[in-house]
Formats: C-alpha cells, sequence, structure tokens
C-alpha cells in the first residue's frame, strides 16, 4: 500500500459479487473509541469528500468495519483520493511498492481480496472497488473483534495502526447529520452507494462507475448491498414487492415511471420524502431530483407508478 501493503435503463445482466458483514462498538488492544455511527447521515467536519464518506459508510456496513477505520486508512493512504500521487488516482500507477488505488493496494493483495461492486473485473484504482476491498480484507484479517490486528495486517507497522485509530477517532468527534437515519440496513447502503456515484455520467446500458442509466445504478446500488434485483426498470417494478399506495416511502425504497404498468421506463431511489437519487437521460449525469410521491401523478411526460422495497424481500 502506500505507506505499502506488506502482506503480500437497459439490457444486460451483471456478475455476482461476494460481500459479508457484521458490527462492532469498541477497539480491541484496550482502545476506548465509540465507532460506528452511520456515516451516510455524516459531513466530516474533518473535509472527507461526500462521496467517499458514503462509500466508507456503506462498505462498512456491508462487511461490519467501523466506517472511521476505512476513512482513517483512506485519509492515511491517499488522503481520500486527493493526494497527487498519480498511484492513488492513476488508472494503473504504481508507487515504489508496487501500491496502486486510493486505498494502495498491492496486485498480489487485490487479486486475493479485491472486490468488484458493479460488476466485471474489480479494479483497485475504482475509489467503490477499493473501498468495499479494503472493508472485505480488514474483515479478512480480524475485523470487526480485532480491528487492531486487522489494521497491522493492512501495513506492518505500530505507528500506522495508532495514525489510523487516531483519525478514526477524530471523524468520529468531528461529524454533522446531513441525510435521513431511517436509512439503515441494506437500504440505507444501497442509497449511500447510489449517493456516492452523483456525478457520474448518464450512460445508456451503463451499470458501472464510467456510467450508469436509470436500472443500472439501482441495480448497482443494490448490488452493493447485496441483493440481487433485475437488470431493466421494468424487471425491477414486476419484481417488487410493491408497497401499498398509502405506505410512508422510505430511503432505499425504489420508485417507478412511465405510462402503465407494462411500461415502466424509469426508476429512481428515493432519498427523503419527494426527493430521489437517478440517473435521468443522455446529457445528464447521476443526481438528486424531486418527484410526486402520488401514484397517477404526471412527472414530466410520464407518470409515477409506484414503490418497491427490495430489501424487504
Amino acid at each position: 500500500m502506500k505507506r505499502a501493503l506488506l502482506s503480500s435503463c437497459a439490457l444486460a445482466a451483471m456478475l455476482p459479487v461476494l460481500f459479508i458483514g457484521a458490527a462492532l462498538g469498541v477497539l480491541d488492544g484496550g482502545t476506548s473509541v465509540s465507532l460506528g455511527q452511520p456515516a451516510a447521515d455524516m459531513e466530516s467536519a474533518a473535509g472527507i469528500p461526500t462521496e467517499y464518506l458514503r462509500l466508507f459508510e456503506a462498505a462498512g456496513a456491508r462487511y461490519g468495519v467501523p466506517w472511521e477505520i476505512l476513512a482513517g486508512i483512506g485519509k492515511v493512504e491517499c488522503d481520500d483520493g486527493r493526494d497527487p500521487d498519480p498511484s492513488c488516482t492513476q488508472e494503473g500507477a504504481v508507487n515504489y511498492a508496487g501500491a496502486g488505488g486510493p486505498m494502495q493496494f498491492l496486485a498480489s493483495t487485490w487479486a486475493s481480496y479485491g472486490v468488484s461492486v458493479n460488476g466485471g473485473r474489480p479494479d483497485r484504482w475504482n475509489p467503490a472497488d477499493a473501498i468495499y476491498g479494503a472493508a472485505n480484507y480488514l474483515r479478512a484479517n480480524g475485523a470487526p473483534q480485532e480491528l487492531r490486528r486487522a489494521i497491522f495486517a493492512y501495513n506492518h507497522s505500530n505507528a500506522y495502526v495508532e495514525e489510523v485509530v487516531s483519525w478514526a477517532a477524530t471523524y468520529e468527534h468531528e461529524a454533522q447529520p446531513v441525510t435521513p437515519r431511517e436509512a439503515g440496513g441494506a437500504a440505507g447502503v444501497a442509497l449511500a452507494f447510489a449517493l456516492s456515484q452523483r456525478g457520474v455520467p448518464y450512460v445508456w446500458g451503463g451499470e458501472s462507475h464510467s456510467g450508469y442509466d436509470c436500472s443500472g445504478l439501482a441495480q448497482a446500488s443494490y448490488r452493493a448491498a447485496g441483493i440481487s434485483i433485475p437488470r431493466t426498470a421494468q424487471e425491477q417494478f414486476d419484481a417488487g414487492p410493491h408497497l401499498p399506495a398509502t405506505t410512508q416511502l422510505q430511503p432505499g425504497d425504489l420508485v417507478f415511471f412511465g405510462t402503465s404498468a407494462s411500461n415502466v421506463t424509469h426508476v429512481g431511489i428515493v432519498v427523503e420524502g419527494g426527493e430521489m437519487v437517478d440517473a435521468p437521460h443522455k446529457g445528464t449525469v447521476v443526481q438528486t431530483e424531486p418527484f410526486p410521491t402520488t401514484i397517477g401523478a404526471r412527472w414530466g411526460e410520464d407518470l409515477y407508478l409506484g414503490a418497491t422495497r427490495p430489501a424487504a424481500q
């Protein structure tokens, strides 16, 4: 790793991805630090970029690793993607030890623990893959029960462990609410992932960080939470489970639009109330935007058709 990891609305279906999960409250080894407040509810006063913050939370929730520890590693390794060192952000670039990407993986370690969030080949320079890969690696080395051991495995240095823990404690104490606290569980992980992709361009048939269409974003977001849903908006709508019209929408619910239940053309992910995150159409990027919450109400040329809650399956 940078401090060098010494242990060595479209068509196609996506490849399966393996995930794990758990939980934690206190560091092993006698360090009393209260960790684990959902980062999807936070914005760090220490300046973690929002997209990284939400990825730390999503990956941490999926693998049972405190998001603050992931953020601490991200800070020490590549300043959460802002380090000018080419090995942090430039595809294919590595440092003197052969480590590359925002979480600074060696190729040999990445081959064993790399994760593909969106399907396809795991990419250690892709922030989502790198952060999920780091969570996977920490989990494989004892986290959350033995966090210090797991961090030490990441880089064989006690000083490195202390620096990561110090940053984690800073992030735990310097945070402010920014998004709804109801966004928990798998739905919260899916929403956090979707929000982290804001700014990624719309690409018809897109299903990765290089571009998404609406249903590609929904599928990738729930895949990041360990839940498999179909590929197209119509298939996702048909898969359900459908929510009664009077049900209050929750963060992470999928909302659908089109001319009828048999002609569903768009899907978004609820952020809160009448706000969703989606990949609208050609020429736009993944973004948040308002939508009507009354079934049958107009949304542009389409109608709001209803919602599903994949996490309830």
